[in-house]
């Protein structure tokens, strides 16, 4: 009669206890306010609006250039900058973090406990033993666990889009040394082409003085022309240093690994080919159809500078989708706090075997089983304004994100608006200083022949020398300044992360070292680290 008393009261326990479950559960509700997105984001009106979901031509801007080595540096920049792979394990962490919110979804304490002790008491030894599983449950009726998974959720995705902000950092930073390295090249092989003519023409000189033509001066100033050009290729060939090794710091490599990339695309210079000497020792530059210079070693892209810029692919850049991610999890904790002024209402239970028994006694089965199971509720109705606080501080966080997010936004149309300005002005530049170079060119021809048969001075010779060298040179940084104006047009557009889709955020050697050291189950599968789309 006694076990069927306890069969019956077990069956009650376990049917009150699944009926208050499906009950409470049936009636869960989220408080506080959904994210419905951010409106009306403070975009020029003038852009265009677009529902396009890529944009190839930004997704991989760096082809653009048709610069192989490029390409490949850029692709090595995705599998070994470091900075990107920290950003990958901020992805795994805020993917745990993610688990454990929505563990709180499920019974809260689940604890398997057990003790066993003996002691004397008069005379007598007493055995004490006890297994207990401990089971507690609070219900989420007013969603504060549900909000708390959607903000963790939002977390996640903030991760994702910090990644692909790094990504579209580092690739136009590998980019920008590039053209910077290219730059340099170019500069020193202008450089030492027009070390070749003042050597001419100091040796010529140099002919003169000793035949008695020229002064010392004029044979002194030609010598300090050829030294002070022959002086400038240290400062460049440093700036080619300098890029070069920040090449490799992004690449996680080292210089001369990074510069046999570079050497395997170099450009040889020719100066022969330019520079002639004629009869009478006359020397004169190359001036073909190609135009005066015959030097490209710095990649250029075409580029239209007065297409309308698409608002919708300003939206989906990386650090304006982090602030966007941000407002959203701000906002799924203003409900997480509303919850905590309603009661919180649980469910517990308890079975144990629990037994005092004098030493060499049979141990007793009837009285030492227990079970216990019911609801329980708890009400913070006495709060002193802590809880409302505490809400009122979460909503003026959300608003602070929104302001963040607006301030991301216009961040962003300034740099955009910077970079197209700056690329329609760099590209007129350019326009003129070519022109420039030309009529140097032309000048320098003239006043060797002028020179030679008498007509002008020495130090008109020297002056179109002088200018001749530093007009190259500007050419040379215009171009290259050209080129970084265009990276940079295309890193304010957010371009490059798209190239992220559908690969892993966790490099496979460093997913098996972990595999190793933690039981990850299948957060560290190849499917699992993926990146994905987003939150739409």
């Amino acid at each position: 009669m006694n076990q069927t008393h306890q069969f019956r009261n077990k069956i009650l326990a376990k049917t009150t206890f699944g009926v208050l479950a499906v009950w409470m559960l049936g009636g869960c509700m989220k408080l506080g306010p959904d994210f419905t997105g951010i409106q009306n984001p403070p975009l020029p009106k003038a852009w265009e609006h677009s529902s396009l979901q890529d944009d190839r031509s930004v997704a991989q801007w760096w082809k653009t250039f048709h610069d192989p080595t490029l390409s490949l540096l850029v692709e090595k920049t995705y599998a070994q900058n470091l900075d990107l792979k920290a950003a990958g394990l901020r992805i795994l962490q805020a993917r745990a973090i993610l688990g454990i919110s929505e563990g709180l979804m499920f019974p809260q304490v689940q604890t398997l406990s057990g003790s066993a002790s003996s002691s004397k008491n008069g005379g007598n030894d007493i055995a004490t033993a006890g297994v207990n599983f401990d089971l507690g449950w609070e219900l989420d009726i007013w969603g504060k666990y549900a909000r708390g998974i959607e903000s963790s959720e939002a977390d996640v995705y903030a991760s994702i889009a910090s990644h692909h902000d790094i990504m579209v950092s580092v690739i136009a930073e590998v980019a920008r040394n590039y053209i910077e390295y290219r730059t340099s090249q170019e500069r020193i092989a202008y450089a030492k082409r027009n070390i070749v003519i003042q050597e001419r023409v100091t040796q010529l000189t140099e002919v003169q003085f000793n035949t008695g033509n020229v002064s010392e001066l004029d044979m002194q100033q030609a010598r300090s022309q050829l030294y002070n050009t022959r002086a400038a290729i240290p400062a460049i060939e440093f700036s080619k240093s300098q890029a070069l090794n920040a090449m490799a710091y992004i690449l996680a490599s080292d210089a001369h690994t990074i510069k046999k990339i570079l050497d395997s695309n170099s450009h040889t210079d020719n100066a022969s080919v330019y520079i002639s000497q004629k009869n009478k020792e006359v020397i004169q530059l190359s001036q073909s159809d190609a135009g005066s210079l015959g030097i490209n070693i710095i990649p250029q892209a075409k580029l239209n500078p007065y297409n309308k810029i698409d608002a919708a692919l300003l939206l989906r850049r990386p650090d304006i989708k982090v602030a966007e991610y941000k407002a959203r999890s701000a906002n799924a904790q203003i409900g997480s706090s509303i919850a905590a002024l309603y009661p919180s209402f649980s469910l517990f239970g308890n079975i144990g075997y629990n037994t005092n028994n004098a030493r060499g006694s049979w141990l007793s089965g009837s009285d030492a089983l227990g079970v216990s199971v019911g609801p329980s509720f708890s009400w913070n109705i006495f709060h002193y304004d802590r809880i409302k606080n505490q809400i009122r501080l979460q909503d003026a966080l959300f608003e602070e994100s929104l302001v963040n997010y607006n301030k991301s936004v216009l961040s962003a149309v300034s740099e955009v608006s910077n970079a197209l300005e700056g690329h329609i002005w760099i590209q007129s530049q350019q326009v003129e200083i070519k022109k420039a170079v030309d009529a140097t060119v032309r000048a320098f021809n003239i006043s060797v022949i002028q020179y030679n048969d008498g007509l002008v001075g020495y130090e008109r010779l020297l002056d179109t020398v002088e200018k001749l060298t530093t007009t190259q040179d500007r050419y040379a940084t215009i171009k290259g300044n050209l080129s970084l104006q265009t990276i940079a047009l295309y890193k304010a557009l957010g371009g490059g992360w798209q190239i992220s889709q559908g690969k892993s955020y966790l490099s496979t050697e460093t997913a098996a070292r972990m595999k190793v050291t933690v039981d990850w189950g299948r957060y560290l599968d190849a499917n699992m680290t993926q990146i994905p789309k987003g939150i739409q």
